[in-house]
């Protein structure tokens, strides 16, 4: 799959985000990145303050970001229909985090 494909299936995912919940998201931009160069499985990760962590002295910060790793989403999927799913998931999980749900809630409801 093509990184112009894959970015387009972030950009749809990100559309898929309930309205409500994206107007609260804040000081955050999402990246695509080929792999984590600490750990190349890793299919997303979420660096930042999370929303429930920010305090009165919030302020002046460079964006949080969110990075989803296209080779390692693409190592674990066999079809592009899983690849589209996959890309889902891993695109709610971490703007979870941004919301402050950790990894232990989101198995809990159903986002491993």
């Amino acid at each position: 799959m093509t990184r112009h494909r894959f970015e387009e299936l972030v950009s749809d995912a990100l559309d898929e985000v309930p309205a409500e919940l994206t107007r609260l998201m804040d000081n955050v931009v999402v990246l695509v990145e080929d792999r984590n160069p600490d750990e190349p499985s890793l299919l997303g990760l979420y660096e930042g303050i999370a929303l429930t962590e920010r305090g009165w002295d919030y302020g002046g910060q460079l964006p949080d970001r969110i990075f989803i790793y296209r080779r390692a989403l693409l190592d674990v999927c066999d079809t592009d229909q899983e690849v589209v799913d996959e890309v889902a998931v891993t695109v709610v999980h971490e703007i979870a985090h941004h919301f402050g749900i950790d990894d232990e809630r989101l198995h809990q409801l159903g986002w491993a």
